[in-house]
């Protein structure tokens, strides 16, 4: 795995004092990292959270949230890897599966507005506009995504998405999730923006860019995009990143007050055993 780079710290207010006892439960959430070819090369889709947000507020982000109890609707018309092929790749139960992959499609769909569904298995959308009505609602938890889908008339392309890694939010902070992150390529024809309340600002970047945005203080970025960033941008663009294959198993980083400050540690990194001294 990439390493952290030792400057990493973690914005003030960020880590609360004292840490919860017992700590917080993760909940299960999906993140997708939508991937286009530019003309500088990979670009990914990035949104910067409004600050009043409880979790990662400021910071930086690829479209993503908790899964909703009616992500796990069976009832959804599905195309692609079953649910079992999902539930082996990120170690869980087949409801789960099928509730993360149905969170990520909704949560991308809400959030930028791009659908990874079509109107059968083996086509895609290539025109929101007529679906933008159903966004706000299905935020605002009066629509599901099974009751879009089936009122749309559309299919679940979940051969769209591709497994990439999974997150744990450390023990210390008091909202925690348990997030798979997905890849999945643009559709043809269609157009992600920023029309959610959760972003302040939305825009396509180069990883290396948003790296070099990162280093020059210009945007906040949490150790799970940083990696992913820097994962990505390794690659020989969106179809390599697409064809990748590895394990899945899941990242539990801590957080270590030193040197005056809370710094992410990532398995394997120097310190990740040591006391904090906090």
């Amino acid at each position: 795995m990439v390493r952290l780079p030792e400057d990493m710290r973690m914005p003030d207010g960020f880590v609360p004092a004292p840490a919860p006892d017992p700590p917080a439960t993760p909940k299960d959430a999906a993140t997708v990292v939508l991937l286009r070819e530019g003309d500088q090369g990979t670009e990914v889709f990035l949104q910067r959270r409004v600050r009043n947000m409880p979790f990662a507020g400021g910071m930086t982000v690829f479209p993503g949230g908790g899964v909703d109890p009616r992500d796990a609707d069976a009832s959804i018309a599905w195309s692609g890897p079953p649910p079992q092929w999902w539930a082996e790749r990120f170690e869980c139960t087949e409801e789960v599966a099928r509730a993360l992959v149905c969170a990520a499609v909704r949560e991308t769909f809400e959030e930028s507005g791009v659908l990874l569904a079509g109107p059968d298995p083996a086509t895609v959308v290539a025109d929101t506009r007529p679906y933008a009505e159903a966004r706000p609602r299905l935020e605002s938890r009066e629509l599901s995504l099974a009751g879009f889908l089936a009122e749309s008339g559309l299919v679940l392309r979940a051969d769209l998405l591709r497994p990439w890694a999974n997150w744990v939010t450390p023990v210390d902070e008091p909202k925690r999730y348990d997030t798979r992150f997905f890849l999945a390529a643009m559709p043809d024809g269609q157009r992600a923006d920023g029309v959610t309340t959760e972003a302040a600002h939305a825009y396509w970047s180069t990883p290396e860019d948003a790296l070099e945005q990162w280093r020059r203080g210009r945007c906040g970025l949490m150790p799970p995009t940083w990696v992913t960033l820097s994962e990505i941008g390794a690659c020989d663009g969106v179809e390599a990143a697409l064809a990748v294959q590895r394990p899945l198993g899941k990242v539990l980083p801590r957080l270590v007050h030193r040197d005056g400050a809370w710094r992410v540690v990532l398995p394997g990194e120097p310190g990740y055993d040591e006391e904090s001294d906090r």
